[in-house]
């Protein structure tokens, strides 16, 4: 249980729910009283954090893994070749 601490935040339903219903921002305090920031692009903001997190979630096929995997098994076939050789 949390006393004596009072914040304000933005509450964003998820548009397509397949695992998450909503995303909740936490503001920081300095954002609250500032001047000129009014709710609708706190809501917009908040919404384009949500959008674009879900643009780099979707899968890639990361290459760098596999690719030292081959140069080292490479390198050790190399290795063993020159040392049965010499």
């Amino acid at each position: 249980m949390v006393k004596g601490i009072s914040r304000q935040v933005i509450v964003v339903h998820a548009p397509e729910p397949k695992m998450f219903e909503q995303a909740i921002f936490i503001l920081k305090d300095s954002a609250v009283g500032q001047e000129g920031v009014t709710d609708e692009a706190l809501l917009k903001e908040a919404k384009q954090l949500l959008h674009s997190s879900e643009r780099k979630s979707g899968r890639k096929l990361s290459l760098y893994g596999p690719v030292w995997a081959c140069g080292g098994a490479a390198l050790t076939g190399l290795l063993w070749l020159l040392s049965c050789l010499l």
